[in-house]
């Protein structure tokens, strides 16, 4: 028999360095310590310590396809990311999203990383290109993807800027 048994998964495993548990919630045997991973019911995984306090549920959230790639992702070999909105995704394809300027959840268009510095650019931009007579005054009904705030904003070709979070990842509507 080996170091390791499960006795629900039928799994022997000598190299006991992998710190192997089995979680009840999940159904299956997990590695890396049963004390540095907690398990949210209403996602229905396991998830790092380090993310207890700032986890946001998403029902399912490992039990869908990665919204890049399509691979399953409970059953997935490659590292998997919790984005801040509380969705999942394969960390390659996180880093791949990003490598082509893509900074938003793809399932729900939240911002997935801290965008101050690119906000920042685009209040800098948008002071340096004025906008003709005809469009000074023109209001548009915004929604911001970040926060949820539907408002009314000054129209401008750069961008318009959510009077709430000050986010620029919104859209008219």
């Amino acid at each position: 028999m080996g170091k390791y048994f499960c006795e629900t998964c039928k799994l022997f495993d000598d190299d006991i360095s992998k710190q192997q548990y089995h979680c009840s919630g999940c159904g299956i045997c997990r590695i890396g310590g049963r004390e540095n991973f907690f398990h949210c019911y209403k996602c229905g995984c396991c998830y790092s310590i380090l993310l207890k306090k700032s986890h946001l549920c998403v029902e399912g959230a490992m039990h869908h396809d990665c919204p890049v790639c399509f691979e399953f992702l409970f059953e997935s070999t490659n590292n998997v990311a919790v984005m801040p909105c509380g969705h999942t995704i394969h960390m390659n394809c996180l880093k791949e999203m990003q490598e082509h300027y893509q900074y938003a959840c793809p399932l729900c268009s939240k911002s997935v990383c801290d965008m101050s510095k690119v906000w920042e650019k685009f209040d800098e931009e948008i002071a340096a290109t004025p906008m003709p007579d005809s469009y000074q005054n023109k209001m548009v009904r915004i929604l911001c993807n970040d926060c949820g705030s539907v408002c009314e904003v000054k129209f401008h070709v750069v961008a318009q800027k959510c009077a709430h979070c000050k986010s620029y990842n919104t859209r008219q509507t």
